[in-house]
């Protein structure tokens, strides 16, 4: 079916089946349904409502199969990400699905920012921006490097090219505009839908290997399966036991390993890092502009990390060290807790953003 045939008559029996026989709505009726949902002016907002809310209701949200549809037809609608050298690389990405409410230091951009220094090559999509983004132009000093980035793009532009080095972050919204079209109905409705934990699944650099959090124990198995048919290679899906989407510092954490093809479940604790366990209200995080300070303090320490920011930093080396057996540069948590340790120690964590801060200037220079 094209775009020209897509109309609410064709739309109201894949919505009937949808609500009435959600047990047999397929992923090939998913794909036909969004189709209609992300073409223009097609769909009245009560459809897009009730397609929205039953999705939800029946759960069918939450079959692989279906994460795996959705997540294919936002990638066929994705705007391109020109990745250089990406067949040289092994391309990896940490990222979570947001939603525990727990409001902890930004571990993720952090711990990716650390597992590059250490010699993974990471490209991180982000979908929550405000908070990540203020740290990293507050430390690049210098809002031109939004230009590298951060820039929106027309969907007629050419792929904005990603250069090879260690650290690069790049927008959700930039690169997926059919998401912008079903904005207003998601925000109106009082839960979370499958769009809100779709993004580490569409990230437009088609990463190799990912470290992706999730806040349902229930959906470890469907987003380990979901990002094998996206072509991830390696992966741990992990998810706190306080159902928080990062790997805790505080006990176990659930984990579902992608490995040659295979998905396997089991759990981890601090202790498999050769670290100890703080509480969660130890790794609490503030405002941005306090979240940047810790950031800065963290990274910029000159060889000796604050008493203070132990915890913090035992956190991040936890989620790096993951990284970087995803990324095939740490044999085992421990081995990648001492490889995450000696890139902030050494300084080469701060030089990695320092690297994309200057990239960010000459492309700004180069474009202006």
């Amino acid at each position: 079916m094209t775009e020209t045939e897509y109309s609410i008559k064709t739309f109201r029996p894949l919505l009937s089946k949808l609500v009435q026989t959600p047990e047999y709505f397929t992923p090939n009726d998913l794909r036909d349904a969004l189709n209609h949902l992300f073409t223009p002016d097609v769909l009245h907002p009560a459809q897009i409502g009730a397609f929205l809310t039953a999705l939800h209701i029946h759960r069918v949200e939450r079959r692989p199969e279906n994460l795996s549809a959705a997540a294919a037809v936002l990638r066929e609608r994705a705007l391109k990400a020109a990745i250089e050298d990406i067949d040289k690389d092994f391309v990896v990405d940490i990222v979570g699905t947001g939603g525990d409410g727990y409001n902890l230091f930004n571990v993720s951009t952090t711990a990716a920012i650390v597992a590059s220094g250490a010699g993974a090559r990471v490209v991180k999509i982000c979908a929550a921006w405000k908070q990540s983004i203020y740290i990293l132009l507050r430390l690049s000093r210098s809002s031109r490097i939004t230009r590298f980035a951060f820039s929106p793009l027309h969907p007629q532009a050419p792929p904005l090219p990603i250069r090879r080095i260690p650290f690069t972050f790049i927008l959700a919204p930039h690169y997926h505009p059919a998401m912008a079209s079903i904005a207003p109905y998601r925000k109106s409705l009082p839960f979370r839908t499958m769009f809100n934990v779709l993004g580490p699944l569409i990230n437009p650099a088609r990463p190799r290997g990912m470290v992706l959090g999730i806040v349902e124990k229930e959906l470890g198995y469907p987003f380990a399966q979901s990002l094998l048919e996206g072509g991830v290679e390696r992966a741990l899906v992990v998810c706190g036991y306080e159902r928080m989407d990062e790997i805790s510092c505080a006990g176990p954490t659930w984990v579902w390993e992608l490995k040659d093809g295979q998905v396997t479940e089991s759990s981890i604790t601090p202790e498999d890092f050769g670290l100890s366990r703080h509480g969660l209200n130890k790794v609490a995080g503030g405002g941005p502009e306090e979240n940047a300070e810790t950031f800065k303090r963290l990274l910029n320490s000159g060889g000796k990390v604050p008493e203070d920011l132990i915890p913090v930093f035992e956190f991040v080396l936890m989620n790096a060290s993951a990284l970087l057996v995803v990324a095939g540069i740490a044999k085992d948590f421990k081995e990648g807790a001492e490889l995450a340790r000696e890139s902030v120690i050494s300084g080469k964590a701060w030089r990695a953003l320092e690297i994309f801060r200057e990239e960010g200037q000459k492309f700004a220079a180069d474009n202006q």
